[in-house]
């Protein structure tokens, strides 16, 4: 069996290299650690499902014997995507289960997103599933398996969901990930037009890297936009809980972006309503959550963690910047893109404005996500050493990271809660002043890392 490293057990998954860091011994003793971690707290029944990832069957397999073998009792939905599998959580009402997945991760990396009770588990819950699988005293019993397909249904509730008041014409690049044939099989039963671009489910992703906020992953879809003269385009990550979209010009939206579109849309229905940005997004997108009559909220970056901050404030919807959208309107306040997919249509198909005029901001120059190799060992220590020294400087904001804000622009730094990276982004009213800014934290940076 593979040693159990603590490393792999992140902020909010547990994430490594399949055979490197997992073997099939080492997911089925995942499996009677979540099991023990289950019984614990009540839950005697599992739901297990898994992404198309080629280890990802196999360690379904593994994690479900050991599940089993502590008593829980598994119900299997087979391929899915993430969001899927937390609606059929939700629908089972088991309160517990499993998804094996690595997200928008490389090919030879895989995972497991853990749920207990009303969400996925993060921090310092994750750790505790690592302490029951380092002691390794687990409770003997025998589950039981049964299989459940949930997709049709899933889908059939998604797309009854939202009403398109005109024909909308939709390119779903799937980005040969899990949720690439369900969405386009959502978007057609709400009504539109959709046209498919690597929508067959493929482990190796062997069209471009799915992660769909990264422009240079989403230049074929931009293209496929324009020659299909589509409204839009959406992208989706490897297991679906993520989303990015193209306007019929071919330009891609940051999440920020999407988060005012939506914002706008439901504080209509609900106004006064607090919605969340984290630290990444744009001042621009606060601004205009308020000026629609919202309370505009910054948090933390991390899917878990934003769920957790919405159930503490009774937030109507939240959002990334890496394409994690939450909504808690109409739908569970779990992240789908798929969903995200049909709504961000029914809104278009409401408007008499393209995709491109949905946002009316003053003109910023900003960067996207910057990341900076930095070894998991020493992100924490740089990023202390970059809150010390902004806070003492000037206006910060540090509830990840450290945020300084200047009257012309602002820059970020934070440790990637996936990845052996530092995250930066910028954003300023001129490009001298943006470079300016970034240059100042970029020099910082490199001595802070130097220093070690």
């Amino acid at each position: 069996m593979k040693p159990i490293s603590r490393e792999v057990f992140r902020t909010y998954d547990i994430r490594g290299v399949m055979d490197k860091d997992f073997d099939e011994e080492w997911v089925e003793r995942l499996g009677r650690a979540c099991g023990q971690y289950f019984l614990e707290r009540g839950s005697k029944t599992a739901v297990v499902g898994h992404d198309c990832r080629h280890s990802s069957p196999g360690y379904a397999k593994a994690l479900t014997r050991g599940l089993n073998g502590t008593g829980v009792s598994v119900i299997t939905i087979g391929q899915v995507s993430t969001p899927a599998f937390y609606w059929a959580v939700t629908k089972q009402e088991t309160h517990a289960g499993v998804m094996i997945t690595a997200s928008h991760n490389p090919s030879e990396y895989n995972g497991f997103k853990v749920w207990q009770g009303i969400s996925t588990i993060h921090s310092d819950e994750i750790q505790d599933v690592f302490e029951l699988m380092d002691k390794g005293e687990f409770p003997v019993g025998e589950g039981t398996v049964r299989h459940e397909d949930v997709l049709d249904k899933y889908v059939a509730e998604l797309s009854a969901d939202v009403t398109l008041a005109r024909p909308v014409k939709v390119v779903v690049d799937g980005g040969n990930g899990t949720g690439g044939l369900l969405t386009a099989d959502a978007l057609r039963k709400a009504g539109a037009e959709v046209v498919c671009l690597f929508c067959e489910p493929d482990g190796d992703f062997p069209n471009h890297h799915p992660d769909p906020v990264v422009e240079k992953n989403m230049v074929a879809l931009q293209e496929a936009v324009l020659k299909e003269k589509a409204d839009i385009g959406v992208g989706l990550d490897g297991d679906c809980d993520r989303i990015g979209v193209v306007t019929e010009k071919g330009e891609l939206l940051f999440g920020d972006q999407l988060v005012a579109i939506y914002a706008r849309d439901i504080l209509t229905a609900f106004p006064g309503a607090s919605i969340i940005g984290e630290v990444k997004c744009s001042h621009l997108m606060y601004d205009d959550i308020r000026a629609h009559g919202g309370d505009a909220v910054m948090w933390k970056t991390g899917h878990s963690l934003i769920k957790a901050r919405m159930r503490e404030i009774g937030a109507k919807f939240a959002g990334e910047m890496s394409g994690h959208m939450f909504f808690a309107d109409r739908y569970y306040g779990f992240d789908d893109a798929t969903y995200a997919a049909l709504r961000m249509v029914e809104i278009l198909s409401k408007s008499d404005k393209p995709m491109s005029e949905q946002l009316n901001w003053p003109k910023t120059w900003s960067t996207p996500e910057i990341r900076v190799d930095c070894p998991e060992s020493m992100k924490e220590r740089v990023v202390g050493k970059a809150v010390k020294y902004f806070s003492s400087k000037f206006d910060a904001i540090d509830i990840d990271g450290v945020r300084a804000v200047f009257p012309d622009g602002w820059g970020l730094i934070r440790a990637s809660n996936t990845q052996p990276v530092l995250v930066l982004r910028f954003e300023a009213e001129t490009p001298e002043r943006l470079e300016e800014i970034r240059s100042m934290f970029e020099e910082k940076l490199k001595t802070w890392i130097a220093e070690g």
